[in-house]
């Protein structure tokens, strides 16, 4: 019983002195004290690390097996056909043969001609008119020399005169000038006078006499 009495009066000590702080606010402020620092141990953590993932890596395309191509059907060519040949009747002793089938000739086919077919040629031109000239040296016209002028002579003037005349169909020089002078005008009309006097052979055109120009040349050279 002396052993309880303290322990009696300890727990009662310890209930009194309860009592009293909780009249005075002191436990009340314990309270508020512990519990606001668990809780705040609770809610503040510390930031994790943020982890970015890994993109996936991409997988190699593998390239599309070829298909193997089909291979094609045999096609059946007709057997050939054998073909009947005529043979002579044999003698009643000689020996019988064995004629073989003879393959059948190939198809002829026409190919017809595709390349346009070439235009005609043109007609050749008619060939011009074969042409005579006149002539006035013919023998049978029995033309005299032409007149040298006496003047002429003395003073020694000499050279070439083309006279340019006009034959008629019937050999006749009615028009004549001087195309090319031989620098004196006395052996100039001493030729002009000379080829309206001469006779001519007319000159031709495809076979037919008409009248044409001429171009007559006379020479006057002393001697």
């Amino acid at each position: 019983m002396d052993r309880r009495i303290p322990i009696v009066i300890a727990v009662l000590g310890f209930h009194v002195l309860g009592l009293w702080a909780l009249q005075a606010g002191l436990l009340r402020r314990a309270v508020e004290l512990v519990v606001p620092v668990s809780v705040l141990s609770d809610m503040i953590e510390p930031p994790q690390p943020q982890v970015t993932p890994t993109p996936p890596q991409p997988q190699p395309r593998t390239a599309p097996t070829p298909k193997a191509a089909p291979l094609p059907r045999p096609v059946a060519q007709p057997a050939p056909q054998p073909v009947a040949v005529a043979t002579p009747t044999p003698a009643p002793q000689a020996p019988t043969g064995v004629t073989e089938p003879q393959p059948p000739a190939p198809p002829v086919t026409a190919v017809a001609a595709t390349e346009p077919a070439a235009p005609p040629a043109p007609p050749a031109p008619p060939a011009p008119p074969k042409i005579e000239l006149p002539s006035s040296n013919a023998d049978y016209l029995n033309n005299p020399k032409p007149a040298y002028p006496p003047l002429s002579k003395r003073l020694g003037e000499q050279g070439k005169v083309v006279v340019r005349a006009f034959i008629e169909a019937n050999g006749t020089a009615t028009k004549a000038e001087v195309r090319t002078s031989s620098g004196y005008d006395r052996l100039d009309q001493a030729a002009l006078q000379t080829v309206l006097k001469w006779r001519y052979v007319p000159g031709k055109r495809a076979g037919v006499i008409e009248g044409m120009w001429f171009n007559v040349p006379i020479h006057f050279v002393l001697e």
